[in-house]
């Protein structure tokens, strides 16, 4: 996890940002007046950011209402991220950083019409087969099937569940609909030996700006080395790196 130093970063850069997530959260055209009103921010000192920011194509006012909104550099920014957006060489960073917190083996699921799906793994540890490989889909009572079924859009897994939910007693698809409440709460997903015998799985959603998700991050090993709750100081390391993965897509 990178750490800004303190005194390395430019303030005016920042509260410039900041009337643009002003402008952008409002979703509706402002006036001066009404930026001002939620910035705080001295009128000479805010029309220079202003016409700065419209001189860049950043911001744009119309002459006639004297509005602003968001400008089509930004728009140009946005569709540049999304083209370039590759979640795998996003993340990689990220799992080796966990595979070497963790000494288990990381993997990350996206999702496929039959449920989710390893695409990538990370294992420094080749000796040790854990069965689970590059194109293995992954059960709901799974910790990373456990994420889908709380983050994923119902319309999106809804034949996935109903077939997954006919291959387990109806108990235990009830309390997977409990746990779901507090997996959304947490961010973060356990399952105790959930396909092969002494070894478990914990997980962690990877979302993007839309709140949508975009795959998880599972940590799999030998049951005795994976935290079955929020409370370990694994899942605390998990938890608060999975709002630094997701915050590089843009999730708040």
């Amino acid at each position: 996890m990178e750490v800004i130093k303190k005194g390395t970063t430019i303030q005016s850069l920042q509260i410039g940002m900041g009337i643009l997530d002003t402008i952008a959260e409002q979703n509706s055209p402002l006036k001066f007046s009404d930026i001002q009103d939620l910035t705080q921010i001295t009128k000479s000192n805010l029309y220079k950011y202003l016409n700065t920011f419209i001189q860049l194509g950043i911001l744009y006012r119309n002459k006639d209402t004297g509005e602003y909104v968001l400008g089509s550099k930004l728009i140009e920014y946005g569709m540049a991220a999304v083209d370039q957006e590759n979640v795998i060489d996003r993340i990689s960073p990220f799992l080796l950083e966990i595979n070497k917190k963790s000494s288990s083996t990381v993997l990350f699921s996206s999702w496929t019409q039959n449920g989710p799906m390893i695409v990538k793994d990370i294992n420094n540890n080749r000796g040790i087969n854990i069965g689970a490989q590059i194109g293995t889909f992954l059960p709901i009572r799974s910790a990373a099937g456990k994420v889908f079924l709380t983050f994923m859009d119902e319309h999106t897994i809804h034949e996935w569940k109903a077939k997954e939910f006919m291959q387990i007693p109806q108990e235990m698809a009830r309390q997977l609909e409990d746990e779901c409440r507090l997996i959304r709460e947490k961010e973060i997903a356990f399952a105790r030996e959930p396909l092969i015998s002494s070894v478990s799985s914990v997980a962690i959603p990877v979302l993007n700006y839309q709140k949508k998700l975009l795959g998880s991050v599972i940590v799999v090993g030998f049951s005795e080395f994976i935290p079955v709750n929020e409370n370990n100081e694994l899942s605390q390391y998990l938890i608060q790196i999975s709002k630094e993965i997701s915050g590089s897509f843009g999730y708040r």
